[in-house]
């Protein structure tokens, strides 16, 4: 009842207000503040005021608080162990499923090697002036103003 009243009161104020700001000829302003003044006295009339009221008073639903706060605790401290470690759920199951092969295959073996022969040798073009290395670093510093 006390809670009704109070919030009869803000949104009546806050009507008050919208319409000193309409008549300083600031009209969006007033919507505005007409709008978060309504807030409260819709909360009232759709009964979230008194089902807070009543939750604000029970002991059952301030354990329940309770309960949700420690099963926030426990993931988040999951979430940040998970993160340190640095894998994540999936990379762990892969993980799992792979130790769980008994013929798996050693992760050199896998890769075919290639020996020198095998490439052809490449030498790099001559360059034409030793400064044009170092050109578009010069270019991009001054750029940059440095």
């Amino acid at each position: 009842m006390i809670a009704e009243t109070v919030c009869s009161a803000v949104s009546a104020a806050g009507l008050g207000i919208a319409i000193v700001t309409a008549y300083r000829k600031r009209y969006l302003a007033a919507i505005r503040i007409a709008a978060y003044s309504l807030v409260p006295i819709g909360l009232v009339m759709t009964g979230v005021v008194e089902w807070l009221a009543d939750t604000a008073f029970s002991p059952t639903a301030w354990a329940g608080f309770g309960v949700l706060g420690v099963a926030w605790v426990l993931f988040m401290t999951t979430r940040a162990v998970e993160r340190r470690r640095g894998s994540t759920r999936k990379e762990r199951r892969a993980a799992a499923r792979e130790t769980g092969r008994s013929d798996a295959v050693a992760p050199a073996a896998a890769a075919p090697s290639l020996g020198q022969g095998t490439r052809p040798a490449t030498r790099p073009a001559p360059a034409s002036r030793g400064d044009d290395d170092f050109s578009d670093i010069e270019a991009i510093l001054k750029k940059h103003g440095i």
